[in-house]
């Protein structure tokens, strides 16, 4: 089973599997807290730029009176609407995640877009304070009006990017669970590159605008010194440096954990790991990437499993050629050594035995014959009742096929008297050619050898049957092997096989 990789914020954000009732109590609270704490920062930072900005400020200025006790009810007073508005907006949106029900496509839009539309809460109650205190700055102080336009807008504007981040932050389990039904690209939220964008402008370039018209401002009046310009100019290049990197490393870690969360499972996938799956997270195209990622690691396991079967039912050279590619009907001609081995009354023997004593039996005698011919290169081409048949230098090429295929009968023959004695086999091997490929038609075939080897080996291993050692092969196997294995065996006469005119010269175990 798949397992979700794990990033550094789900301690904050909770499990994916959390329950719905824990986790609108967790959203809930990190919402209040993070966007509460962003709009007193940004409270703090009008009152600091209100002050530097405003021509003849100082603490005994009407308007800075005035704004000190405006400030923290209009503040108090937004946060409280804000709070309300924002909770009734999410709650509504997200109820099917609630109820734990199964999002429509409307309903996913909604979830993915949501940030946006709390973000334009909180932007529509800043333009309400720039209001507010721009008529307060026309009653007490009416040379303040450029200053609390530019320090509230500004201001405004810096924390509605930064409340964005942390909004879509504390909704990821939210769009985790959108885009389990894997949402399409006309449902996410804002692109990475638009998002991106939008947020360099409200972090960087408003501030900049605003020390620009700033100093501008100051230049064009008569009674402005170089000292207050200078002020200015710091106060809002202080706004630009520090709140603009806050936004920037904000923006860029919401870009980077997906893809590095997709990284390190990558990792996970070129070490042979495919039991791993990327939590989705992200309403934009990393979303879609988070999502790609699992359904390609998906497709690999099914790959998998499929060549895993395919191989134990064809053999692994066959299943490796098939998904490959190189699968048609028809096939070449090659010089190649067939092994047959069957079972010596197996018809007496499955008469006087219970249907699953016979089937163990079965089972442990194909073991054996498998584990040798794997080992030794060879293809286990079919079981034929409580016969095989294997196949040595085909689909792929092996160098000694022959001593291979007698090393493999001289195995065969010394395990099966030890693991499986209550019942004997004859094995013949054979060298010579065959056409060797698939059978069949297009929608149903099978790869197999069909030539005089073949029929060579059958006969060979019914003769086997009553020789000692009960293994018999051709001389032409032993001529073809290389020393070391030819030296195993010994010839044993020259029977004509059925089916043949001319003798066959065979040879036995030495």
């Amino acid at each position: 089973m798949a397992t979700a990789h794990r990033t550094g914020s789900d301690w904050l954000l909770g499990p994916p599997d959390q329950p719905s009732g824990r986790l609108r109590v967790r959203i809930q609270a990190l919402l209040t807290i993070l966007l509460v704490g962003t709009n007193v920062i940004g409270a703090i930072i009008v009152v600091a730029i209100t002050f530097l900005v405003t021509p003849g400020g100082g603490p005994n200025s009407g308007y800075l009176t005035a704004l000190a006790i405006a400030v923290p009810v209009y503040v108090g007073v937004a946060v409280l609407i804000g709070a309300t508005a924002v909770t009734v907006s999410a709650l509504h949106a997200l109820r099917w995640s609630i109820e734990d029900q199964e999002p429509t496509v409307d309903e996913r839009r909604t979830a993915l877009r949501l940030p946006w539309r709390m973000t334009l809460i909180q932007l529509g109650l800043w333009m309400g304070g720039v209001a507010t205190f721009t008529i307060l700055a026309i009653i007490f102080q009416p040379e303040a009006v450029l200053g609390a336009v530019f320090a509230v807008g500004i201001a405004g504007l810096v924390v509605c990017a930064i409340a964005y981040l942390f909004t879509e932050f504390a909704l990821r389990p939210i769009a985790a669970r959108a885009l389990q039904g894997r949402a399409s690209a006309d449902e996410m939220g804002a692109g990475v590159q638009r998002r991106m964008l939008l947020f360099w402008g409200l972090g960087t370039a408003a501030p900049v605008l605003g020390l620009v018209v700033a100093s501008i401002a100051a230049i064009s009046r008569d009674d402005t010194s170089i000292v207050r310009l200078a002020s200015t100019a710091l106060g809002l290049a202080a706004v630009v440096l520090l709140f603009g990197a806050l936004v920037t490393v904000l923006n860029a870690r919401a870009v980077v954990s997906p893809i590095v969360a997709v990284q390190e499972a990558l990792e996970r996938v070129k070490e042979g790991d495919l039991d791993v799956e990327v939590r989705v997270d992200d309403g934009t195209e990393l979303g879609l990437l988070q999502s790609g990622f699992n359904e390609m690691v998906q497709g690999l396991r099914e790959r998998e499993q499929i060549r895993d079967l395919f191989g134990r039912h064809v053999g692994r050279a066959v299943a490796q050629a098939a998904t490959d590619g190189n699968v048609e009907l028809g096939g070449e001609t090659r010089t190649v050594s067939v092994l047959m081995i069957d079972l010596i009354g197996s018809t007496t023997y499955a008469a006087t035995r219970s249907p699953a004593e016979v089937v163990a039996m079965l089972n442990r005698f194909f073991a054996v014959i498998v584990e040798e011919v794997d080992d030794h290169g060879g293809l286990v081409n079919k079981f034929m009742g409580d016969a095989v048949l294997a196949i040595f230098g085909a689909p792929a090429d092996l160098d000694d096929h022959a001593g291979a295929a007698l090393a493999t009968a001289r195995r065969v023959a010394e395990r099966l008297a030890d693991e499986v004695p209550e019942i004997g086999a004859g094995i013949g091997v054979s060298t010579g050619q065959a056409v060797a490929g698939n059978v069949g038609h297009r929608s149903r075939f099978e790869y197999t050898v069909i030539g005089d080897a073949v029929n060579a080996a059958a006969r060979l291993t019914e003769l086997a049957k009553d020789v000692e050692g009960r293994v018999l092969v051709a001389t032409a196997s032993v001529t073809a092997a290389d020393e070391r294995e030819r030296r195993h065996w010994t010839p044993d006469g020259s029977p004509v096989l059925r089916g043949r005119s001319e003798p066959t010269p065979t040879s036995r175990l030495a």
